[in-house]
């Protein structure tokens, strides 16, 4: 086989040439994503060296000798470097490999049909030949666009936390640089969402809810992504969100377009999670605080509570107590100290009487039901409240008094962690010591 195809050599040149042409043509004619990358003439050389590369290694296949895939090698990188889909790359080779096969039967016919019995032995090398060299195409391809992948997730993370962590002034060009970058605007209507440490969520988040390239782990950053994408596309419910995944938790950046704040209920609910989520600000500049209030939307969640999204406007009183816990200390112990005196059956009667009677909006005969008791006893317990504390159930005043202590007393037994530092603040120093 090895003679046949020198001598039929110059003639198989000549139709090689004219395969390129032709492949070139109908590549360019069905293929949108070679006609923007490449030129007629550039990708007509390319698949001509192609071809000759797989006739070579036609060649060393029959003498038993390895096949040279440096060049199919170079060619996956290049494609993948270039952005061409992979899909176009393999189709291009696929068809080269055939009109190889053709070009090389039509070459030996016109040189003496009686050998092409002699041909067929071949077919199986020629076909081994052209797997190895698509599939080293395809691996340095898919190699490449891996590593890209990474360089891309890492980027889109940092630029998220420059966004999340506030690095750099507020109204700086650090802040409107990373937007732009990832694909926000200017100005908008944005929130951030904080998932607690160890809920339901993880990469499930940026993969199956925002579309993302992870997360920016990003899968959709930093998934962002990444998904996603850490990259990000449109969630299930038509918003765009940008997550970054932490050890601590996962934070997503949610840039609502026109939707309302309520909308990120339905985004977060299919991860029956414990989820704060800040108000809505207008510039990325701002996201670094809406981070901060996130977290602290975050902590008036109970631990033992189930999954639950808090929105900080709506949980305004909670969150200040757990934005100032020395205070919340001091409010815990002037207001409610008495009552956490008592024996532990006693204190926990009455403070889970409090709470449900400020649940039930001040009603007796709702708490009395939810408690199962009736309601002369919910009635004698919120007595006894008023005399140990010193407050009384129907002054407006004592009630925020009694809410606020009652809110800093759940978030202790919850072993709420220490409230996050609001961006910019300095650590707090030590107090000075009192002189005498």
């Amino acid at each position: 086989m090895e003679r046949i195809i020198e001598e039929i050599r110059e003639d198989l040149s000549r139709r090689i040439a004219v395969t390129a042409d032709r492949l070139a043509d109908r590549t360019l004619a069905e293929d949108p994503a070679y006609a923007a990358l490449l030129g007629r003439a550039e990708l007509r050389e390319r698949i001509h060296h192609n071809l000759r590369q797989a006739v070579e290694g036609l060649v060393l296949g029959i003498r038993g000798l390895p096949v040279e895939l440096a060049d199919a090698c170079a060619t996956g990188t290049l494609r993948a470097e270039q952005g061409l889909p992979l899909a176009s790359l393999l189709r291009t080779y696929r068809r080269g490999g055939r009109l190889v096969w053709q070009a090389l039967s039509e070459a030996v016919a016109a040189h003496d049909a009686a050998a092409l019995p002699q041909l067929l032995p071949a077919a199986a090398v020629l076909w081994d030949v052209l797997d190895q060299l698509t599939d080293a195409v395809a691996d340095a391809y898919r190699r490449t666009e891996a590593a890209r992948w990474d360089r891309d997730r890492e980027r889109r993370a940092a630029l998220l936390d420059a966004l999340l962590d506030g690095a750099g002034p507020s109204d700086g060009p650090a802040a409107s640089e990373a937007a732009a970058q990832l694909g926000l605007p200017e100005r908008g209507r944005f929130a951030v969402v904080v998932l607690g440490a160890g809920d339901s969520g993880g990469s499930g988040v940026s993969g199956g809810l925002s579309g993302s390239g992870g997360s920016a782990g990003l899968g959709s950053s930093g998934d962002p992504g990444g998904p996603g994408r850490p990259g990000a596309g449109p969630a299930a419910s038509g918003l765009r969100v940008l997550w970054r995944i932490r050890a601590d938790g996962e934070t997503g950046l949610v840039d609502l377009g026109h939707h309302p704040l309520e909308s990120v209920r339905e985004l977060l609910g299919p991860l029956r999670a414990r989820a704060g989520v800040s108000p809505v600000v207008e510039t990325p500049g701002d996201l670094a605080r809406a981070r901060w209030l996130a977290a602290l939307a975050l902590r008036t969640v109970p631990a033992s509570g189930g999954p639950c999204t808090a929105l900080l406007d709506e949980r305004l009183p909670t969150a200040l107590v757990a934005s100032q816990a020395e205070l919340a200390g001091r409010l815990r112990e002037v207001v409610l100290g008495p009552v956490l005196a008592l024996p532990a059956e006693d204190r926990r009667v009455l403070l889970n009487t409090l709470g449900t009677w400020l649940t039930c909006q001040g009603s007796t005969t709702y708490a009395a039901q939810r408690l199962y008791c009736h309601r002369n006893t919910v009635s004698n317990r919120l007595r006894r409240l008023e005399q140990l504390t010193g407050r009384t159930l129907s002054d407006p005043a004592h009630v925020v008094e009694l809410a606020l202590a009652h809110a800093a007393v759940l978030q202790r037994a919850a072993g709420a962690p220490a409230a996050p530092a609001a961006p910019g603040a300095k650590p707090a120093g030590r107090a000075p010591r009192r002189s005498g």
